[in-house]
Formats: C-alpha cells, structure tokens, sequence
C-alpha cells in the first residue's frame, strides 16, 4: 500500500464508554494510520449533548472530515458498530471500510427484550452507584494496564435508555445492503449473545469475512488487546486501492 494511500481510522467506542475505551488500539495503530477515536453524543466529552443516531452520524463523518485523508476506515464496537451501520448508510461517500465488533445481531424480536428490560432499570439506580459497579467489575476482569483509561474516562448511564432505544428495532442483517464498502466482522469467541447473527450479517454482504478472536468475550479490545489491533491493521492493510 502507497504510504499516500494508507486508509484514516475512526474508533467508536461502546455503551456507556466514552473514546477512552480505545487507550489500547490507539498507540498502535498511529504507528502507521492516521487514526482518532470519537465520544458519541451523551457520552465522554459529549456527556451533555442529548443521544441520537443523527448526532451519532453527524460525529462520525466530522471525525473523518478532521483526518483530511478522505473516506474512512470506521470501527465501531456493540452500540459504537450500529451507529457505524448507520454513518454507512447516510454517508457512504466517506466510508472506505467498516469494522464491527460485537455488533453482528439483530436488534428485533426476542433478542431485544432483556435489553429494553436492562435500559428500563438503568434509569432507576443513581448514576454513581453504576459506577462504582462498573469500576469493581472491570477492574475484576481486566488488568490495570488495559482498564484504567477507561475507568477514569467514566461512565454514561443517563445516555443507555435513549442510545439502545433507538437501536433496538432498527437494525439486523439487512441493514448491510446500505453499505458499499468491505466489511470484517471482528467478535470475540465468547460473545454468544453479539455474534448471534454474524453468519447472517456476513451472508448479506459480497466482501464481508468474520473474524473471531479466541476466547475474547464482548469486550474483546480488552481481553486481547494484541489480537484485536491486529485483526483491524490487517483489515486496513488489505482494503482497496482508491480510484
């Protein structure tokens, strides 16, 4: 690949995580991309803007237009990924690859059921007691290396209700027909409940691959940060030539 031609990357981080879940992949990557990771409206930086997949789209292709490389390799990770599927479809002009991860299935029908549940209850419990649970837990399962980052880049709570009520309902693997550009499905192994419909996604798309990090959970940016980085720079590496 022409070092003219080397594609722009933007991160979007998942629910409730702000661009700091992304500490580990950004390193890495600036080696040899141009590359930034965003906050999605009620998230990070964001916190105070109200959630939509508009404003969500509208972050996106700002990130791309701010890289100056022209179109974009775009990663987007659980919520992240739909807003991805989204920007794919309002602004495929800018869109030169797309990696989701842990964002491979349906949104309708009895899948979304516990989610719309979870979204319910969220709003119920104070936004620090959330926190501090959330703290214990990935501090539980990760190492301080790997987690910190995110943990001091905090928690959106108040934006879950909002974000995952506009996804669910709106997106299964039909929504891959409105992308026009390559597309790695990136899961870990052990995310059963986000990849339950990545053969189907992958099916709905002529240059669409799965890729599974073993024995990576939901999280697979945290459980192998290696792999996971590694599986995107390869993906960016093999995208077309322009024009």
């Amino acid at each position: 690949m022409r070092t003219d031609d080397v594609p722009p990357i933007v991160l979007v981080h998942g629910t409730r995580l702000s661009a700091a879940q992304w500490s580990n992949q950004l390193p890495a990557l600036e080696q040899d991309f141009p590359v930034t990771a965003v906050d999605l409206p009620g998230h990070g930086s964001r916190s105070a803007q109200p959630w939509s997949l508009d404003a969500a789209t509208d972050v996106i292709a700002a990130a791309v237009d701010a890289l100056g490389r022209g179109p974009a390799l775009v990663v987007g990770h659980s919520l992240g990924g739909y807003a991805a599927l989204e920007f794919a479809r309002r602004r495929p002009e800018l869109l030169r690859g797309l990696v989701l991860a842990g964002a491979s299935a349906s949104t309708h029908g009895p899948w979304a059921v516990p989610y719309r549940l979870v979204a319910g209850l969220v709003s119920r419990v104070p936004a620090d007691r959330l926190g501090r649970w959330n703290d214990r837990l990935l501090r539980r399962m990760y190492p301080p290396h790997v987690i910190e980052p995110t943990v001091r880049g905090g928690y959106s709570f108040h934006s879950l209700p909002a974000a995952w009520g506009e996804v669910l309902g709106g997106f299964d693997a039909g929504s891959m027909r409105h992308v026009t550009a390559p597309v790695l499905i990136l899961n870990g192994e052990k995310d059963l409940v986000f990849r339950s419909g990545e053969r189907d996604f992958a099916r709905a798309h002529p240059q669409a691959r799965i890729e599974l990090i073993p024995r990576a959970r939901h999280l697979a940016n945290f459980d192998d940060p290696d792999a996971f980085t590694g599986a995107v720079r390869r993906f960016a590496e093999g995208l077309p030539v322009r024009g």
